[in-house]
């Protein structure tokens, strides 16, 4: 459902939409937005190289700069092409400002060695059907702590529980379908929240995120599970699992610093599918 995309074009314009609002403060864009945003430029660059045999492996976003909620100028370098790789760099600037920068590694497919590496046996898995149908309309973000178990109650996930989430990733632009990887480098956002949400909130804001995967996932449901997460004077950092309907897919880690003055409290948020149909 276009409505609910977080930009509007206007020419090679990007215009947030009001969905694109952060909580952290009112005039700011969130990193959803702003890694969705710079995925696309990224994927746009490969596709205009004409280097359809590619696909995303490795994807770092430096997010250095609150962007505010005007307009934003994308635009992207190739900084190495082989027959097997391509790495690039994409900006994303406001009022002729870079306020992030991503890096994007897009592999060639080939075929698995023949030997065997180790790998866990296990892994996240989705929320229950009955509680997560398939499907690829907009819905409120589904998380799961071991204290609640699944339920999209945000206020019942204020706790010191691991975390996880199951949710559908937004489409990027008004009137364009998502690539899976646009989706995921969205998505992939929330990473700070299924690490840094504890008993008083989320009190640590992101300044990065690095997804690194084996395959894009299948559709725009996408899971995050916690693995990791450790603090020290205010610097922290952790991994989460990667999953889709078919399993885990990678990982995706961020580096984040205390923001508790201006923590965001989800006791006092409400997230409801009326909230959704209302926007």
């Amino acid at each position: 459902m276009t409505k609910f995309a977080l930009f509007r074009a206007e020419g090679d314009v990007l215009v947030p939409q009001d969905i694109s609002r952060s909580l952290w403060r009112s005039d700011q864009m969130h990193g959803v937005a702003t890694s969705g945003a710079l995925a696309r430029e990224l994927e746009r660059a490969v596709q205009a190289a004409g280097r359809d045999d590619l696909r995303p492996a490795r994807y770092t976003v430096d997010l250095f700069k609150a962007p505010s909620m005007g307009p934003c100028t994308m635009a992207s370098t190739v900084v190495r092409e082989g027959s097997r790789l391509v790495l690039l760099d994409a900006t994303l600037s406001q009022e002729g400002v870079v306020v992030a920068r991503a890096s994007g590694l897009f592999l060639k497919e080939t075929e698995n060695p023949d030997g065997v590496v180790w790998s866990p046996s296990d892994g996240p898995v989705p929320p229950p059907l009955e509680i997560a149908a398939v499907s690829e309309e907009p819905r409120v973000p589904i998380f799961y702590s071991a204290e609640v178990g699944w339920s999209q109650n945000f206020a019942e996930h204020q706790n010191g529980s691991r975390k996880q989430t199951w949710q559908t990733a937004l489409a990027i632009v008004v009137g364009e379908k998502p690539t899976p990887f646009q989706g995921l480098a969205g998505a992939a956002d929330s990473t700070s929240m299924v690490l840094n949400w504890g008993s008083a909130g989320v009190q640590y804001i992101n300044t990065d995120i690095t997804l690194a995967i084996s395959r894009v996932p299948v559709s725009q449901e996408i899971g995050l599970s916690a693995v990791s997460w450790y603090s020290h004077d205010g610097i922290a950092t952790g991994t989460a699992i990667v999953f889709d309907r078919r399993g885990p897919i990678g990982t995706s880690t961020v580096t984040s610093i205390s923001n508790a003055r201006r923590s965001v409290d989800f006791t006092q948020h409400d997230f409801t599918e009326d909230s959704i149909n209302e926007a």
